[in-house]
């Protein structure tokens, strides 16, 4: 059993010392979000599965604190309202559960992170799609290749691993760190 905790702990460590990679990419997501929280605009993230749960885990960073005690921060995890999920799932398809929402809440100059560990989630991508008409910006989080997603953002965070667990890892750290950039951008310190 050691030996797994020690594998697995090198790989996380190998896959962070790659995010090095990313940097410009990070900085550029904590900047547009910073941009669009000064300006009134709102953050919306989506994804399945522990995408979902990292989309609601972000979300929360933002509207509580991250760092510091500051005013809260429009951020919604489109994957938490059950009511509209299961009946847009029933009426629309499960492909359409996010791009609904995003067509009824998200507006010109607002954010969309959309998480997909693959870049290839049919309602992730859909979501992207309403996003990009409605005028919002679209941070994409992936791993493995990007995949379709990777063209579709205007920032895209590419994970270089192909371990699902791994990318996951490193989404919530860029997450948090985007959390951290918005807080230094806007200058958010006590209430």
């Amino acid at each position: 059993m050691r030996e797994l905790v020690k594998s697995t702990l090198e790989e996380h460590r190998q896959v962070v010392s790659k995010m090095v990679t990313l940097e410009g990419e990070i900085a550029s997501a904590g900047k547009l979000c910073g941009n669009a929280l000064a300006q009134g605009q709102c953050i919306y993230l989506c994804g399945n599965g522990g995408s979902a749960a990292d989309a609601q885990h972000i979300a929360a960073e933002f509207i509580g604190r991250f760092v510091n005690d500051r005013r809260a921060l429009p951020a919604i995890a489109l994957t938490t309202d059950t009511s509209a999920l299961t009946a847009i799932g029933n009426d629309y398809g499960f492909d359409e559960v996010f791009s609904r929402q995003v067509a009824g809440l998200c507006r010109e100059g607002d954010v969309l992170i959309a998480i997909s560990t693959s870049g290839n989630s049919e309602n992730v991508l859909k979501a992207v799609d309403a996003a990009n008409r409605a005028g919002a910006s679209v941070i994409g989080l992936s791993g493995k290749s990007g995949g379709a997603l990777n063209s579709k953002s205007d920032v895209s965070l590419v994970v270089p691993s192909d371990v699902t667990a791994r990318i996951q890892e490193m989404h919530i750290l860029i997450g948090h760190i985007i959390c951290v950039l918005v807080e230094d951008y806007l200058n958010l310190g006590a209430d």
